[in-house]
């Protein structure tokens, strides 16, 4: 199957690794150019964009800063005249505390990141994408848009938040005809939670709440942002797509309630 992505403008934010790297090399593959965003790991963005295309490249920004947000899209036109797809990818755990126990600045900097940081992209990417009357924005939300998650409680509000902000600009964008939606993964083995899928009892509590059986890979998520980025689906507006193994089929009752 063609998905006709060859010389897409595509930027990738939090691309660095995990689940963004796996995403910017998709579409890599299908000959989108690739631009790769990041705060940390200069050296290792580098290295990502040279095995992409000759077109890759990277920029650095703190998505959380509407200047620096500003600026990264200026680099863009600059380099490309314009932006076809984005891929909110970029976001933090934070760190794990009880709602009575959390700090206040450690708690408002997940928002920032994971929520804020997405719209002020998402804004800037509508600016560019409405005029033109095409474009896609995919945000990379979580099966905990929909799941609690005890001790964070900042990341969940983010990334529910984030799902239904997905939901309202894509009933703005839509007149356009800009799609805008999300990907939900569940449990995907990455470097920022290597510490659990490495561990045997960590693995197997996992295992224990994925009825396929298998804990996701990054590919498992990027092959699904190029198919939604495509014309392949150009019929899919204001949902989430949850690329999580079964989880929120919540396996344990599947030995009664």
């Amino acid at each position: 199957m063609e998905f006709g992505l060859s010389g897409k403008r595509v930027l990738v934010t939090g691309g660095t690794s995990g689940i963004g790297a796996g995403i910017g090399k998709a579409f890599a593959a299908e000959g989108a150019r690739v631009a790769i965003n990041g705060v940390t790991a200069t050296d290792k963005k580098q290295a990502l964009a040279s095995e992409l295309d000759d077109d890759a490249f990277v920029i650095d920004a703190d998505i959380s800063d509407a200047n620096a947000v500003a600026r990264m899209f200026t680099a863009i036109d600059e380099r490309w005249s314009g932006l076809d797809i984005l891929v909110n990818n970029a976001g933090i755990d934070g760190e794990r505390a009880l709602g009575w126990e959390a700090d206040p600045t450690a708690w408002t900097r997940v928002i920032d990141v994971n929520l804020k940081g997405p719209f002020l992209c998402a804004r800037e990417a509508l600016r560019r994408m409405v005029p033109a009357r095409a474009g896609v924005i995919i945000n990379i939300t979580s099966v905990h848009e929909v799941i609690a998650w005890t001790g964070y409680s900042a990341y969940v509000a983010s990334k529910a938040g984030l799902a239904m902000m997905a939901k309202t600009l894509a009933q703005e964008a839509a007149p356009y005809g800009v799609r805008v939606l999300s990907i939900a993964p569940g449990a995907i083995a990455t470097p920022i939670n290597q510490t659990v899928w490495q561990d045997a009892k960590g693995r197997k509590d996992l295992l224990d709440k994925i009825p396929l059986g298998r804990i996701g890979d990054p590919a498992d998520i990027a092959k699904m942002a190029v198919v939604l980025a495509s014309d392949v689906a150009s019929y899919i507006t204001a949902t989430s797509v949850f690329v999580d193994g079964g989880m929120t089929d919540y396996p344990d009752f599947a030995h009664g309630g």
